[in-house]
């Protein structure tokens, strides 16, 4: 194997909190980077300030959780009321905060109407249940640099408190040396909320950031963390250490340095990773942030035996991606429903096999 190369970010660039100088330093341009429609710079102005809105809901290391869309079995309608009370089940069961219009949320099957009304369901109904501090973070992928900036301007005003970005890649073929940090950073400057790079190589045409690009990248006043699906476990840890990450137990430089993938937990909090935004907390949220609670209470061990459970959990959601997360929802917890189409609805069979592969953790879960 070739030997590592990653630097750590110079010294004596984080010198107070990231996120909080990013925030007060403001986050969208005098003048903007792209034009946007009138309406965008009217409701921006009319809401609370940026600044305002980002510092009540800071990210606080721990569990995220991209949140599954529900639809009507039969019209594939957006079925409101069970997002928002899926979303309330999660906060009840003390996750850090939510993700929508992730991979597990479908955005790519809704329209833009449909995406923005997910987001405000989502916020309307923590804050009536009395989670108006808890933080959403919202999917903001898009293939042009220009829509992905509505994106993020949609997500501010839908009630998300930060976008969550994959790089561009169906033109991969054509980008230049420096395409993909152009558009992180030209993202950026435009967005109204603050980005988390979002490193996900089988979803974005198999582009992989290396450590030195996302450490580089943090140095943005507006880019305030990372969410490292590839599953690398070095490069997480090269990042956190280059950024001076927060941890459930140091604030550090406020960076949030995060796993993509529930299976590797405790790796990412030995290695001084801020946490996990993974869809296997839409199973099992208690059991997730358990992992955390023991890490930090020093308790390796039953740290180490609860991580046995929980990857042996997410190994069957990632085996069965939407689909079983959704056929297992339902099997053990009542509601859940289908994928829209194409994507197939699972035989008697297959639900079986979800539900017999996530009995496991819920019966742990269900003890918590």
């Amino acid at each position: 194997m070739a030997p590592h190369n990653d630097s750590h970010s110079p010294a004596g660039s984080f010198t107070t909190s990231h996120f909080r100088s990013a925030m007060i330093s403001g986050a969208v341009q005098s003048t903007p980077l792209y034009s946007l429609p009138r309406t965008y710079h009217n409701d921006l102005s009319d809401s609370s300030s940026v600044e305002d809105m980002a510092l009540r809901r800071p990210l606080i290391p721990g569990i995220y959780v991209p949140t599954v869309t529900f639809f009507d079995p039969v019209t594939e309608d957006l079925d409101l009321e069970t997002i928002g009370k899926h979303a309330v089940r999660l906060a009840l069961a003390g996750v850090q905060g939510i993700t929508t219009q992730g991979s597990n949320g479908e955005a790519v099957h809704m329209s833009h109407h449909e995406r923005n009304l997910v987001t405000r369901t989502t916020r309307k109904a923590l804050d009536e249940a009395g989670f108006s501090d808890m933080p959403i973070i919202v999917g903001c992928g898009a293939q042009s640099t220009r829509e992905t900036i509505e994106l993020c301007h949609d997500a501010y005003l839908a009630g998300g408190d930060y976008a969550l970005v994959l790089p561009p890649s169906y033109y991969s073929g054509l980008h230049a040396k420096d395409t993909v940090m152009t558009f992180f950073r030209d993202v950026a400057s435009a967005s109204p909320i603050p980005i988390l790079i979002y490193n996900y190589p089988p979803a974005a045409s198999g582009i992989d950031l290396t450590s030195d690009a996302i450490i580089e990248l943090s140095q943005h006043k507006n880019i305030v963390g990372c969410k490292l699906t590839c599953g690398n476990t070095g490069k997480l840890a090269r990042v956190a250490a280059g950024t001076r990450a927060a941890t459930p137990s140091e604030p550090g430089s406020g960076f949030m340095c995060m796993g993509g993938s529930c299976d590797f937990t405790l790796q990412t909090l030995v290695a001084g990773g801020s946490g996990i935004i993974g869809g296997f907390g839409n199973i099992a949220p208690k059991t997730c942030t358990r992992v955390v609670q023991l890490f930090e209470a020093g308790d390796l061990k039953e740290a180490r035996k609860l991580q046995a459970v929980v990857a042996r959990g997410d190994w069957a959601a990632i085996q069965g991606g939407i689909i079983g997360t959704k056929s297992a929802l339902q099997s053990h917890y009542g509601y859940g429903g289908y994928a829209r189409k194409p994507l197939p609805r699972p035989n008697k069979e297959e639900a079986k096999r979800w539900r017999d592969g996530f009995e496991e953790v819920v019966k742990l879960e269900r003890s918590l």
